[in-house]
C-alpha cells in the first residue's frame, strides 16, 4: 500500500518504530470531533480503527485503521507504555471524542488471557479518561450479532461483514483490524442512538512517552448500515 499525500517523510521516520503502511485518505466531510476510535485490545497486537460519520448521509468514513504491534519479548510494563504512547498519538492526531472498547469475556478458558487483556484495557481506559473521551464498552457477541445476525459468527464472517458494511475494497486483515472496525462501527451507531436502549453499552464516560509499531490503512467511505444479509456463513 502507498502512503497518502504529504506523508512520505513522516512515514519513513515512523518505519523504524512501527512499520506503518497506508492508502490515500478520502477528503474529510466531517469534523474530527465526530470521530469514534474503536479498539480491539491485546498485548501483542491491538487493533484500532477511527470512523467518522458523514452528516446528512447514512454513510461513514474510515479515517484510519490498523494494528499496533508490540514486542512480546519486552517486559509487560514496557509493552503497556508502548501501547499507551501509540494510542495517545492517534488521539492527538485525529481528536476523536468517543472511544469504543471491546469488553472482556465473562469466562475464559485460560484465566491468564483474561489477566493480560485486563492490563491492556486498563491502560486504554485510563488514557481515554485523561483525554476526556466518552467511553463505550461493547461485548464481542453483541458486535457480531449486530453486524452478522449471529453472536457466534466466526472471524472470517465478521471480516466479510465489516468489508460489506463499510464498502471496503478488500477484506480487512489481520482480523484485529476487522474487529476494531466492527467495534468502532458499533460505537458510532450507539453514539447516534440511545445507548441504554441498545443493550450494547454498559460503560462509563471519561474525562498522554517509546511507541509501538502501527500498520494499517487510511481512507475509505462506506455504508453505515448493517450487512447481515450479505455476509453469509452460519448463524
Amino acid at each position: 500500500m502507498v502512503a497518502g499525500p504529504g506523508k512520505t517523510r513522516m512515514m519513513q521516520h515512523m518505519e523504524t518504530v512501527r512499520r506503518k503502511s497506508a492508502v490515500s485518505a478520502t477528503p474529510a466531510t466531517t469534523t474530527s470531533s465526530d470521530a469514534v476510535l474503536g479498539i480491539d485490545p491485546g498485548l501483542q497486537r491491538t487493533g484500532y480503527a477511527i470512523l467518522a460519520p458523514q452528516p446528512g448521509r447514512e454513510t461513514c468514513r474510515v479515517v484510519e485503521a490498523g494494528v499496533i504491534r508490540l514486542n512480546p519479548r519486552q517486559p509487560l510494563e514496557s509493552r503497556l507504555v508502548e501501547l499507551e504512547n501509540s494510542l495517545a498519538e492517534l488521539i492527538s492526531t485525529h481528536q476523536p471524542t468517543v472511544l469504543a472498547c471491546e469488553q472482556l469475556y465473562v469466562h475464559y478458558k485460560h484465566p491468564r488471557t483474561a489477566i493480560i487483556m485486563a492490563h491492556a484495557r486498563g491502560v486504554i481506559l485510563a488514557l481515554a479518561a485523561r483525554r476526556g473521551l466518552e467511553v463505550i464498552h461493547v461485548a464481542a457477541t453483541h458486535v457480531k450479532k449486530y453486524l452478522t445476525g449471529s453472536g457466534r459468527a466466526g472471524k472470517a464472517q465478521v471480516q466479510r461483514a465489516v468489508a460489506a458494511t463499510l464498502s471496503l475494497p478488500t477484506i480487512p486483515e489481520p482480523d484485529d483490524v476487522a474487529d476494531a472496525l466492527a467495534v468502532a462501527f458499533c460505537g458510532l451507531r450507539l453514539r447516534e442512538a440511545k445507548p441504554r436502549d441498545t443493550g450494547l453499552r454498559d460503560g462509563e464516560g471519561g474525562q498522554g512517552v517509546p511507541k509501538g509499531r502501527r500498520s494499517g490503512l487510511k481512507g475509505g467511505r462506506g455504508s453505515c448500515r448493517a450487512a447481515a444479509a450479505t455476509t453469509g456463513g452460519p448463524s
